[in-house]
């Protein structure tokens, strides 16, 4: 069933209501932990993670911050600003182009093409006091998918679980990169945060980072790297706001992938967890006050930790060319689940 206007409503345990958020429909999930704000008019972005306890949302936002695109009438329209001049910061999903924009098997897709930037329709699953789950559906356009994700929220638990299906509806085979574009920033993100992985990963670099303080061309045990002057760099530790700009990789996920990243301050986390068999990659991006021109200005203290099929230093077409792009068969569907959970002392809600 759909969000109607006649559905019954509650205002305690596990809820959802959707609403208008700069014109563009927004549903909002909640428990008791957790109030959870997906932007169905804009490739699901999720726009907040609030922790309710400590009223901490984890959804980092850019100086930008959310715009409805529709009504943006862009002066110099190119592939990488498509993506790039309104982004909000948050969580989005990519598919099937991750990173720089590429040309493949004709089709031209901007930067984090396509499903980022579409609607979704909208569908209820579970709605009680005990549970609640929205299932998001959408189709691209340059390519022949169809991507089902259901967001599920749970009675006395501060985490966020999804579910995904995506469909190649064509009878040819097909090629694409997928993964979710997480970021993390202030209030959270400081200089005494810290992000733990399984052990055994190994480091590797993007080529033309930015402002890198590791050597380019590299690859390390987790969490040390060579220093691009001397000495080694901690990846796992955040340093103070200066002039960084980077991009890293982690691999080496087997029989399970997650990450944490930890405030000490707050004694508050956040644990993502998810399928590698599908996503064996974690892609790092670092801006601790770097990228001095166009789009950041130095404006920012961020980073992301974003799970993804594969790794790529020119979107999809060079993801196929190093071997690390999905291929879907004729007909073929692959499911892939993630978790995201707020890790708190008891006094602040968290479990």
């Amino acid at each position: 069933m759909s969000l109607g206007i006649y559905r019954p409503q509650r205002n305690w345990g596990t809820r959802v209501r959707e609403v208008s958020y700069k014109g563009m429909r927004l549903i909002e999930m909640e428990n008791e932990s957790l109030r959870v704000g997906v932007l169905a008019g804009k490739g699901t972005d999720v726009i907040e993670f609030n922790f309710k306890p400590q009223d901490l949302d984890f959804a980092w936002l850019t100086a930008g911050g959310v715009q409805n695109t529709g009504g943006n009438m862009r002066t110099n329209p190119d592939p990488v600003g498509t993506f790039t001049d309104t982004y909000p910061g948050c969580w989005q999903e990519v598919f099937p182009n991750g990173g720089l924009p590429s040309t493949f098997d004709g089709a031209e897709f901007g930067q984090h093409a396509e499903i980022s930037h579409l609607p979704w329709d909208v569908a209820i699953v579970a709605d009680s006091e005990h549970e609640v789950a929205i299932r998001f559906t959408v189709r691209t356009f340059k390519s022949p998918y169809l991507v089902e994700k259901t967001l599920r929220l749970v009675a006395g638990e501060p985490t966020l679980f999804v579910e995904e299906t995506i469909t190649n509806e064509s009878d040819v085979p097909v090629r694409a990169m997928w993964g979710h574009h997480l970021a993390y920033g202030r209030p959270f993100l400081d200089e005494t945060s810290r992000i733990t992985v399984p052990d055994g990963l190994t480091l590797f670099t993007h080529p033309d980072a930015g402002e890198r303080r590791v050597v380019d061309g590299g690859r390390w045990p987790w969490p040390m790297a060579e220093g691009m002057h001397d000495g080694t760099v901690d990846l796992s530790a955040m340093p103070p706001r200066g002039e960084v700009s980077e991009m890293m990789y982690l691999e080496g996920f087997r029989d399970e992938a997650w990450y944490e990243v930890h405030h000490t301050g707050r004694a508050t986390g956040f644990r993502v967890e998810w399928d590698p068999t599908v996503m064996p990659f974690l892609w790092y991006w670092m801006e601790y006050g770097g990228g001095g021109g166009y789009p950041w200005y130095g404006r920012h203290y961020n980073i992301g930790l974003e799970p993804f099929s594969s790794w790529s230093s020119g979107g999809l077409a060079a993801a196929v060319e190093n071997g690390t792009a999905l291929s879907f068969a004729p007909r073929e569907r692959k499911d892939f689940w993630l978790r995201c959970r707020v890790m708190a002392d008891d006094s602040s809600g968290g479990k």
